[in-house]
């Protein structure tokens, strides 16, 4: 009882919880079907796999956004890095960019990636040192992102045949999706330098308090143009898995409203939007859960037009459960009932 007490004060328990609750009640409604697991190919098929490829962008976005709320900011223009990623990586695919390089996809990769670090080091100088405030500051590449992409596409929509793009997102290692394998050495990383060096400890510091954490020694400035530029590689690789798997680039669609759902997956995962206190395992969880939700959702035969109220009233139930206040009301709430109930039977 006590290892279960000291359990739940991680934060990332109850997201998991929750998480865990959504696929059971899943699994409930669909008698089973939900859970199950064929193999076609030696590849493995089924929704709980679909919810790790499909969540495997919003993982990556989530990592990268864990970082940039741990400082007390945000970035709003991680959809717009992941349209100018996929615009830059299948223009080269398709040659109509650096005509050199000979359709070589390593280079579409490592271009693609390369974009998305100079978009978040943009952000990252407009943050640190420029003073702007980071919701504008990430807002003029969020508006000027998708005209710069259109601007690498010439406007058109850029479709490419190669197979070795494609398996960015078809691909299967040892029967599980490829872009899983990417999201685990994503996360592997960032756990290794926060949980590992003194990273971690900076980048809770400078969300806290960026003056005392100036005042002792900390170079804030430099945690929040790495945290930028981590966020917009993050992007960047959520942009070309996405890319792959619609086989082009369609700038005006790629990472639509994704960032919205970037932050809702920390929120969730309960690092604060202020900054401070920070765990990327419960942002993963986050992501998952928005994930669940949506797979849940259209497996339901929900419409269209109605998922986004459906999913909205759900997120807000989670948030009510996870807030300390409202559980505390709730507490008091039935504390006062119960002794009311026990006065009115004496």
């Amino acid at each position: 009882m006590t290892k279960i007490k000291k359990l739940s004060k991680n934060q990332a328990f109850w997201p998991f919880v929750i998480l865990l609750a959504i696929l059971l009640i899943n699994g409930i409604i669909s008698r089973g079907s939900f859970f199950e697991i064929r193999i076609v190919d030696g590849h493995l098929f089924g929704r709980l796999i679909d919810i790790l490829r499909n969540g495997s962008k919003l993982m990556l976005l989530a990592t990268g956004m864990t970082f940039v709320l741990a400082t007390g900011g945000t970035d709003i223009s991680v959809g717009s890095v992941m349209a100018i990623s996929g615009a830059v990586a299948c223009s080269i695919v398709a040659g109509n960019i650096l005509p050199g390089a000979g359709h070589n996809v390593a280079v579409a990769i490592l271009m693609g990636i390369l974009a998305g670090v100079a978009c978040g080091a943009w952000n990252g100088f407009l943050v640190s040192k420029v003073k702007i405030q980071p919701i504008v500051a990430t807002m003029i590449l969020m508006v000027a992102g998708r005209g710069i992409a259109q601007l690498v596409t010439d406007g058109k929509i850029v479709t490419i045949n190669s197979d070795a793009y494609y398996f960015i997102n078809g691909g299967y290692i040892v029967g599980l999706p490829f872009p899983l394998f990417i999201v685990l050495f994503a996360v592997f990383v960032a756990l290794l330098f926060t949980k590992r060096t003194a990273f971690g400890l900076f980048l809770e510091s400078t969300g806290c308090n960026p003056v005392s954490s100036h005042l002792a020694g900390i170079n804030t400035n430099l945690i929040k143009w790495i945290v930028y530029t981590f966020s917009g590689m993050m992007a960047a690789v959520a942009g070309l898995i996405e890319s792959a798997g619609i086989k082009g680039a369609d700038c005006n669609n790629a990472g639509l409203f994704m960032e919205m759902d970037a932050i809702l997956a920390v929120a969730i995962g309960g690092t604060s939007l202020m900054g401070g206190r920070f765990s990327i395992p419960a942002s993963i969880a986050g992501a998952l859960i928005i994930q669940s939700i949506t797979t849940s959702v259209y497996a339901m035969g929900v419409a269209p037009e109605v998922t986004q109220v459906v999913k909205s009233v759900i997120v807000i139930c989670i948030c009510l459960f996870q807030s300390p206040k409202f559980k505390e009301m709730l507490g008091k709430r039935f504390a006062f009932h119960k002794t009311e109930r026990a006065v009115n039977a004496a």
